[in-house]
């Protein structure tokens, strides 16, 4: 008996010093990622960040650095982050939306193989027969054969509606299903079918199925709904200064193509959206995926090329690249790696996903495409995946994404470089003022301000155009943040302007109905 209760007491003390080992193991793991958090804040000039993570159904960080927006120097106002704070989903929307379709084919109101035009008649393809065979699966796998057609809502402001309406006007990059381009707009086409089957706009649905059975209690599915002080404002880096991006209108293109991108949310809401997704759409005694629904949403759905994948390969250096339904997926150090990225202007986010970890982290971020996102997720995997790493992320993707903004300025250089000197447009600036259309991009007013040619381009972008050489100019964005374009002014066999492009839009000058019917034509 004595022997036994001398057994017991060695046996409960050694599991409380394991016990203790441990969690002192993880306090110092917590406490150094915290740390190495904060560096990187730094280094990167993030104004405001917030990183959350998960394992095995437990909330294991979650903390907000930084500020909301940068402020003068004389506001004496602080905008700490904190883990209320709402940052924009961006892309990392799409999964949610893949989500929604799910619960509907769990209901056998919809099939992922179903043709969309049975429930889409209106959305129409450039190619009548890419029209009759796209599904709703291929609206989520970025394989449909149009290209990038973000000019739709970033560079005007029309309904959802006609957004796709005038999709029948974009020609096909390549045929149906035979490569992989990413596309915002099938994700709002993927909307619309989900309103067509549940009888509620995307918006209601996603608030109602999924927001609030999460207890997703701050998160808004569109930016116009967000009215909470406590948000951070975008930034962008300009001639290496970080400038806030004070503009509702920029900020609110995105609702949209609400599907694909505008929910926006905060730590202490979206680390039940990461549970949920690492369980199996599980998340405390709700159920919100049947698992076969669950299991296909992370399912391989086709191949993602280099050139459509991320300058991280180069360090991960992955065997194989996919995309799930609202996922895309590589291989790293033997194990399976789900993501994807979120990026609005002055907006990021990444949700990633060490599956058979259980861990997942989450990263948002108030500065314009900076790449500490990626770099702090791998990171995480290495600490908290057990993965035996202490790899320097940030230092390295640092180093990578600078390589590749200095080949960006060379480039820039380069194509500075061809410009012809001492050359004059054919014309008086008179001839060029006018009014642009295409039934495809909208259209482009063109007027004389301070002697300078001056567009404004669907009522959204503006700017003067410097004279570059001959017919070129450069416009320089009253936007900042959209930097500059060239603009060329084609001209006809008589020398009439008849064309404007700019940015790959390309506009008809429309007859000047006035000075006809002043001379009698």
């Amino acid at each position: 008996m004595k022997q036994a209760f001398t057994f017991l007491t060695v046996f409960v003390t050694t599991c409380q010093l394991l016990f203790a080992q441990s969690t002192k193991k993880q306090t110092d793991s917590l406490a150094h990622f915290d740390a190495y958090v904060q560096q990187a804040v730094r280094d990167w000039h993030v104004p405001g960040l917030t990183v959350t993570v998960v394992k095995e159904g437990k909330v294991l960080f979650k903390k907000g650095y930084g500020v909301r927006a940068l402020r003068p120097a004389s506001t004496a106002k602080t905008e700490s982050v904190d883990t209320q704070t709402l940052f924009a989903m961006a892309s990392t929307t799409k999964a949610m939306t893949a989500a929604c379709l799910g619960m509907l084919v769990d209901e056998g109101k919809l099939r992922w193989d179903d043709p969309v035009v049975n429930y889409l008649p209106d959305f129409l393809f450039y190619d009548p027969a890419v029209t009759r065979e796209v599904r709703v699966r291929d609206l989520l796998i970025h394989n449909t054969g149009v290209g990038n057609a973000d000019v739709l809502w970033a560079a005007m402001q029309i309904p959802s509606d006609e957004i796709l309406r005038r999709m029948r006007l974009i020609k096909p990059s390549y045929s149906l299903r035979s490569g992989f381009i990413y596309q915002n707009i099938m994700y709002l086409a993927a909307g619309k079918v989900l309103e067509k089957v549940s009888g509620m706009p995307w918006e209601v649905f996603i608030r109602t199925r999924l927001f609030e059975p999460l207890g997703m209690q701050r998160t808004k599915a569109l930016f116009k709904d967000v009215t909470d002080a406590n948000r951070a404002k975008p930034h962008v880096e300009v001639n290496d200064t970080i400038r806030l991006v004070d503009s509702p209108t920029e900020e609110g293109l995105v609702d949209a193509i609400g599907p694909a991108g505008s929910v926006w949310t905060c730590p202490d809401d979206v680390a039940a959206w990461m549970q949920c997704m690492l369980d199996s759409g599980r998340y405390n005694g709700k159920t919100l995926l049947k698992p076969a629904t669950w299991a296909e949403l992370f399912k391989p759905q086709t191949l993602v090329t280099d050139g459509q994948f991320y300058p991280t390969q180069r360090l991960t250096k992955p065997v194989w690249k996919t995309y799930g339904l609202g996922w895309f997926q590589h291989d790293y150090r033997g194990h399976r790696v789900n993501f994807h990225t979120g990026s609005l202007t002055g907006m990021v986010a990444i949700h990633g996903q060490l599956p058979d970890r259980k861990l997942a982290v989450y990263v948002q971020g108030n500065l314009d495409h900076t790449e500490v996102r990626h770099a702090l997720m791998y990171r995480a995997f290495d600490t908290f995946g057990g993965l035996g790493i202490d790899r320097d992320w940030s230092r390295d993707l640092k180093q990578l994404y600078g390589g590749i903004r200095q080949q960006a300025k060379q480039t820039e250089r380069k194509i500075d470089s061809t410009r012809v000197m001492n050359t004059k447009p054919s014309l008086p600036m008179t001839a060029y003022v006018g009014t642009y259309t295409d039934p495809l991009y909208g259209k482009a007013d063109v007027t004389l301000r301070n002697d300078k040619l001056y567009v404004t381009i669907n009522s959204l972008s503006t700017g003067y155009l410097d004279h570059w050489h001959f017919d070129t100019f450069r416009l320089r964005y009253d936007q900042f943040w959209n930097g500059k374009d060239p603009v060329s002014f084609i001209l006809d066999t008589q020398g009439k302007v008849i064309k404007l492009i700019c940015g790959g839009m390309e506009f008809t000058k429309t007859p000047d109905v006035t000075n006809k019917a002043a001379s009698g034509r």
